[in-house]
């Protein structure tokens, strides 16, 4: 039977009916709204999106004897290209010295980085510029092996910190702590010596005009591959945006990579790293005894020999007669702590992975990369290589788990992506016009030194560092080639630990005298700092 309301009755009910379904929906939308968007995940961010959000927070911090209040402002700075395109989300921290409440734009401000590459900048961050640190046994209590903190690890205050003549900006490069690319845009693009040089270079630049610092004295301080960043800085900043700076830090140096490559047909690293192996024997006391009495003249001794007879013995090569090449595997031997029988099988050429292994190979340990000082346990004995960087793996816990305990519970800042400490994710590293050969930015920093007369260098070295030796760091200075009258605007200093000297409390207390004096030395802004 036909439904006497016919088609236009029919529509007019599924009308009405429709129209009640979108009222209540409209209801429950007023009352049950929709996630945010930002509740999706992207490459560039997470549950909570804080690209745009910056914390400030206000502490204090005793430096000296001295009480040091200050503002710590933590969060991204968007960084645009040329065009005005953000391109990147770069993480900071930065620590800004106030007295009667007041900050002053003229006080030094120094921008500091650590290296890898694909390091934050949690190391300077949290073991020796910053006001909380990461406190480290330094191994007094056991002459043998520094000893390691215990879990959970703890944060204390930084009475050694630099903020009472410096204000700090702590840099985590793109990929590395909280950075990344924003959407769409690729990391490959930030990963490289020269990308990385103009990237971190454009966000020193921005935060200077954004923060009104232009009249500051400006610092960098950067450690490991950091120092190679900060020596490309210092043409990139002088050069591209007229930025000249008043001093520069590098702590644990590599300018030349030719100085600590070990490749095929490259001999440098070899002699330039043996005053280090000669350090790392004194430590573990495998030395002759006329060489174990005294660290700072066997160093002496073993910087002669090693570019005297040891470099030109390299150099003959194959050509090198059967009577000279045991006289220098003898030798080679007594500054090293290994047998002889090891050095001739090594062709005379101890690489540093079968340094690390061989040394105390008789004992079942290995020495560390980054401070020799540290002893590992390997799965078995044989082999050239080691299984990992014990030295690595005692500050590796420590300091991952301060940054992340400091940025929710201290600074105040959420983020809940992954602090990247040191990140694989920048490899392959692009190295440009260096493909072909050793990356060397050390002409950079020369010119920089040359055009900006007044620029200031301190050069920071470790005798236990097998990353970046000491005697490869000297060997590059003084091949600068700058002009007698500028050589002494390089100031060097020397610690008793490894790569990170500031993990032992004496090396860090010494850090913080030698900076001090070099600060003032470089800008008589610089307020002069004591120790506590």
């Amino acid at each position: 039977m036909r439904d006497p309301r016919g088609a236009r009755g029919v529509r007019s009910l599924c009308y009405s009916a429709a129209m009640r379904h979108l009222l209540i929906a409209v209801l429950l939308l007023a009352l049950c709204p929709l996630a945010p968007a930002q509740d999706k995940k992207k490459d560039d961010g997470t549950k909570r999106d804080k690209r745009d959000e910056q914390v400030t927070t206000s502490h204090e911090v005793t430096i000296g004897g001295e009480k040091v209040q200050y503002s710590a402002t933590a969060g991204y700075l968007r960084l645009p290209d040329s065009e005005d395109k953000v391109k990147a989300n770069v993480f900071y921290v930065a620590y800004t010295r106030k007295k009667d409440g007041a900050t002053d734009p003229s006080r030094p401000i120094t921008f500091a980085f650590n290296g890898g590459p694909g390091s934050s900048s949690v190391w300077l961050h949290m073991g020796a510029l910053g006001p909380r640190r990461v406190p480290m046994n330094d191994g007094q209590d056991r002459p043998d092996e520094p000893s390691i903190p215990t879990p959970p690890y703890r944060i204390v205050d930084n009475g050694y910190s630099w903020l009472d003549m410096t204000d700090l900006v702590f840099i985590d490069p793109v990929t590395t702590g909280y950075s990344r690319p924003t959407e769409g845009e690729s990391g490959n693009q930030f990963h490289g010596l020269d990308e990385d040089i103009r990237w971190v270079g454009d966000f020193i630049r921005l935060y200077t005009t954004r923060e009104q610092r232009w009249g500051s004295p400006k610092f960098l301080a950067g450690e490991s591959y950091g120092t190679t960043r900060a020596a490309g800085l210092s043409g990139y900043l002088q050069d591209t945006h007229g930025m000249y700076l008043s001093g520069i830090v590098l702590i644990s140096s590599v300018l030349n990579f030719g100085t600590i490559n070990f490749d095929e047909g490259n001999d440098t690293p070899y002699w330039l790293f043996l005053p280090t192996y000669t350090a790392t024997a004194w430590y573990h006391r495998r030395l002759a005894p006329d060489l174990q009495k005294d660290l700072a003249v066997s160093l002496t001794a073993a910087r002669q020999w090693a570019g005297g007879d040891y470099l030109r013995a390299l150099a003959q090569g194959d050509a090198l007669s059967a009577e000279d090449r045991d006289r220098i595997a003898a030798r080679l031997a007594s500054f090293t702590g290994l047998s002889k029988d090891a050095c001739l099988r090594a062709n005379l050429r101890i690489d540093i992975s079968f340094f690390c292994k061989e040394l105390l190979r008789d004992a079942g340990r290995t020495v560390g990369r980054l401070d020799s000082r540290y002893t590992g346990i390997d799965e078995s004995g044989v082999g050239s290589r080691t299984d990992y960087d014990p030295s690595y793996a005692a500050i590796q816990g420590p300091y991952t788990a301060a940054i992340n305990r400091y940025m929710r519970g201290e600074l105040n800042y959420e983020n809940d992506l992954s602090y990247e400490i040191l990140t694989g994710r920048v490899q392959p590293w692009n190295y440009g016009s260096a493909r072909n050969r050793y990356a060397d930015v050390a002409d950079t920093l020369r010119s920089a030194m040359t055009k900006n007369r007044d620029l200031r260098v301190m050069v920071a070295c470790g005798y236990y560092d097998l990353a970046t030796p000491f005697y490869a760091a000297e060997y590059t200075v003084d091949h600068l080639g700058l002009d007698a009258s500028l050589r002494r605007h390089v100031t060097r200093a020397y610690y008793e630990c490894g790569h990170m000297m500031y993990i032992r409390d004496a090396d860090l207390a010494k850090l913080k005298h030698d900076a001090a004096e070099f600060y003032k030395g470089a800008s008589p802004a610089a307020a002069p700092a004591g120790a506590p």
